[in-house]
């Protein structure tokens, strides 16, 4: 009513300064967490961002893949092929899976080899299907599963990059290729097409690369992904076993001693932790589809 007195004035100015202040505080700590700086704000930005699902361009996805492939496949093969070295690993490995009672290769590998079909099929299983069906599984992710395509191809990513560090650390010779092993090289004796291990192939492809097995590494990837998501209950079960089949199929061939396929399940693992951590919770609990940004829950 009126004209404001002095006071008045000042202390509707005071209110307003108060109410500024506290206003730029609270958007200042919205934007820098506990500080003016921005730095963890600008930290907190980043990681929401990168949290945020987002849909799969296709043509980048198969430009990715192919290169990171290849890059694979290239820094695995220029790994050094120390071969002494890789045998003397093979008997160690060979030495440990006797002290623990669990030394079943060679006996698995002379009985499937008995049996000409079924050997021959596991050859062609060994040469062909981890690169089959892993693709397959991507490409069911990025059609069905869009926002969480990225995360799980990102824990395959991480898993494959982390052997590449195993396979340079600790060369290891494959059974087959031991001295005085016992062990039946089933792809030389059968004369199966599709091996990296036998004619002028095996003159590109490293022979002593065994440790971890990435054929378990990613068959364990696909059965995860595919028990976690399907919907059918005849696709979980074949899921769940594809992996089992695997262990057997890299047994019988002579490719690989079990611990192999403990090292392929713990860089397996690796991924996925750091995954997680990234996105702040199990891979597969993340939205099917892209609504928003996934935000982070403030401590209480």
């Amino acid at each position: 009513m009126g004209e404001p007195t002095a006071k008045t004035a000042n202390e509707t100015d005071d209110h307003s300064v108060s109410a500024q202040h506290s206003s730029g505080s609270r958007a200042a700590l919205g934007t820098s967490g506990e500080s003016g700086t921005g730095e963890p704000g600008l930290a907190r930005t980043l990681l929401e961002r990168l949290r945020t699902p987002r849909q799969p361009k296709f043509w980048f996805e198969i430009l990715l893949i192919g290169v990171s492939y290849w890059l694979y496949s290239q820094i695995r093969n220029a790994v050094p092929e120390q071969q002494v070295v890789a045998l003397r690993h093979a008997d160690a490995v060979w030495a440990l899976e006797h002290h623990l009672g669990l030394a079943f290769e060679r006996s698995v590998n002379h009985a499937v080899n008995s049996v000409t079909w079924l050997i021959v099929g596991m050859n062609y299983y060994y040469a062909t299907l981890h690169f089959f069906i892993t693709i397959g599984v991507l490409a069911w992710l990025y059609l069905y599963h869009p926002s969480r395509y990225g995360p799980a191809r990102l824990v395959l990513f991480v898993t494959t990059w982390v052997a590449l560090v195993g396979f340079w650390a600790y060369p290891l010779a494959p059974p087959r290729l031991m001295t005085g092993g016992g062990f039946v090289d089933t792809v030389l004796v059968h004369h199966t097409w599709g091996s990296l291990s036998q004619g002028s192939l095996a003159k590109v492809s490293n022979q002593y690369a065994a440790m971890p097995s990435m054929h378990i590494g990613w068959s364990l990837w696909c059965g995860i992904t595919i028990v976690s998501l399907a919907k059918p209950l005849w696709a979980r079960i074949l899921g769940g076993l594809y992996p089992v089949f695997t262990l057997l199929v890299i047994v019988s061939t002579g490719n690989h001693f079990w611990m192999d396929a403990v090292g392929g399940a713990v860089c397996l693992g690796f991924g996925f932790g750091v995954v997680c951590l990234v996105y702040g919770r199990w891979v597969y609990a993340l939205p099917k589809y892209a609504t928003g940004a996934l935000i982070l829950e403030d401590p209480a």
